[in-house]
């Protein structure tokens, strides 16, 4: 009986051994799976026009840009002038406007760092095929917007202080003219609402290339004046400073204005839209 009992506690002994040697071994041959996981991805935001949003640019570009970088984009398409207040108020991290003398302010002001020349597209006026004030085919906009004001015929204004409204507000300004009246329609709106309430309503509207690109087969405007110099429409990228606003993510807003001013983000810049609309939606102009 005494033997039995030994040896079954031998065998018990043996058997505890055996599973703890086991465990051993395959918690030493478990990979380490941390050690292959990369590291969170930063979230960045950034504040924009809603033309790079409404062209589709962004969702072209940014996801390139997060994988090299590591970094989640948190995109705000706003008008370029709520854009630049919220990179006063510290609000984000980065903007990417269009509209050199507010951007220069900006950046005077202490607000922003390292401005840096990232595309340009251009502006265009569309409008009905009725074509009321008889513009279609003129080369010089500011005649344009005279023979406009002269017929009373109907134009729609994004009235929200984006860059698109701070050109048209310059265009009627250095035309010696204050738009007033019930044909003119200041409306508070994005670019592609806009485009579309000057469709519905037959009116002339002032847009960039991009989005009419992108938006044109949804509605029947067409261009009637282009290629005039005060419609180039040039975009900047600013960091926000950090010495303003401790908090901001300036590495990684350093990043993102070095990734679309370098070879690979100005070239994918260039690329976008010549497949689709069979030209390029922006032209890249970093220096």
């Amino acid at each position: 009986m005494f033997k039995k009992s030994k040896l079954t506690l031998i065998i018990g002994l043996l058997m505890i051994f055996m599973m703890s040697v086991l465990a051993g071994c395959a918690q030493e041959e478990a990979p380490d799976q941390s050690a292959d996981q990369p590291p969170a991805a930063k979230e960045l935001k950034l504040a924009t026009t809603t033309s790079t949003e409404d062209s589709g640019l962004l969702d072209y570009i940014l996801p390139e840009f997060e994988k090299d970088a590591n970094y989640k984009v948190q995109v705000i398409a706003v008008g370029t002038g709520q854009a630049i207040e919220m990179g006063e108020a510290g609000d984000v991290d980065v903007i990417l406007v269009h509209s050199r003398a507010a951007e220069d302010k900006f950046v005077e002001d202490g607000f922003g760092v390292d401005r840096r020349d990232v595309m340009y597209n251009d502006y265009l006026i569309i409008g009905s095929t009725e074509d009321p004030a008889g513009i279609k085919g003129e080369a010089d906009v500011l005649k344009a917007f005279v023979a406009i004001q002269e017929k009373q015929a109907p134009f729609v204004s994004r009235g929200d202080n984006s860059g698109t409204d701070k050109k048209e507000k310059g265009i009627w300004k250095k035309a010696e003219i204050t738009p007033e009246g019930d044909w003119y329609i200041e409306v508070g709106q994005g670019m592609g609402d806009t485009f579309r309430m000057a469709d519905e309503k037959k009116a002339y509207t002032l847009i960039d290339r991009a989005t009419y690109l992108a938006l044109k087969d949804n509605y029947q405007l067409e261009p009637m004046v282009e290629g005039s110099p005060d419609l180039l429409n040039p975009y900047g990228v600013i960091p926000v400073n950090p010495e303003k606003y401790a908090h901001v993510d300036f590495e990684g807003a350093t990043a993102f204005a070095e990734w679309l001013t370098s070879e690979k983000g100005q070239q994918m810049i260039g690329e976008f839209g010549v497949d689709e609309y069979g030209q390029a939606l922006f032209v890249p102009d970093a220096k």
